[in-house]
């Protein structure tokens, strides 16, 4: 439904239908070990160890020359593809 064929009373609708949705869920507390778990896998790097990334020209040129080639190498087989599909048609 877009936003243009959508009314006033839809609006209404979907209001009263997440306000008895809201109602009758209920919360749920996950287990205290599964948090813990979670907490220790994800971690913000420290400054320094952003800072050295960034500051590593190597591994930046090798990622950025990466993405690059993928591009490439998509760009091509799009243009094959679509040589070969306006060829079948003419």
């Amino acid at each position: 439904m877009t936003k243009r064929k959508m009314t006033s009373t839809s609006a209404e609708e979907l209001d009263i239908l997440e306000a008895h949705l809201a109602g009758t869920l209920k919360t749920v507390t996950p287990p205290k070990d599964i948090i813990q778990r979670l907490s220790e896998r994800i971690h913000m790097p420290d400054r320094e160890e952003i800072t050295l990334r960034l500051t590593d020209w190597r591994r930046l040129f090798f990622v950025f020359g990466g993405v690059l080639s993928g591009m490439l190498v998509l760009i091509t087989v799009a243009r094959t593809l679509y040589y070969f599909a306006g060829r079948r048609d003419g």
